[in-house]
């Protein structure tokens, strides 16, 4: 079992920075690819960046690409989503994943319990 707690989310103006934090306890964090999707208000969860266990590579969204950075410190136990230019659009419930390197869903077994990020146009 993996526990994944994320903190880090909160209210923010359009253009504005923030960085998401998910700390793993459990098994061993370097074992796992991680990845971060969101839920917006009334639409389905979808994926926004995942990394590799070393964190030698990282892909993403085509809607946050060039905005957003995903991270690791395995010494830290701890995947980082900074966020920069945020739009209103990326309002959203927030989630770390372990699993493999992916961008579907269905191959991440553990889930953190989510960190609202609001973006106020």
């Amino acid at each position: 079992q993996v526990q994944l707690v994320e903190s880090g989310g909160g209210l923010v103006q359009v253009g504005d920075s923030l960085r998401l934090s998910c700390v793993a306890s459990g098994r061993t964090f370097s074992d796992y690819g991680m990845g971060w999707f969101r839920r917006a208000p009334g639409k389905e969860r979808e994926f926004v960046a995942t990394i590799t266990r070393a964190g030698m590579r990282t892909r993403y969204s085509d809607s946050v690409q060039g905005r957003f950075t995903i991270s690791r410190d395995n010494a830290k136990n701890t995947v980082y989503l900074q966020m920069d230019s945020l739009k209103f659009e990326d309002t959203a419930v927030y989630y770390c994943a372990a699993g493999i390197y992916s961008t579907n869903s269905a191959d991440y077994a553990f889930w953190g319990q989510g960190t609202q990020v609001t973006v106020s146009s």
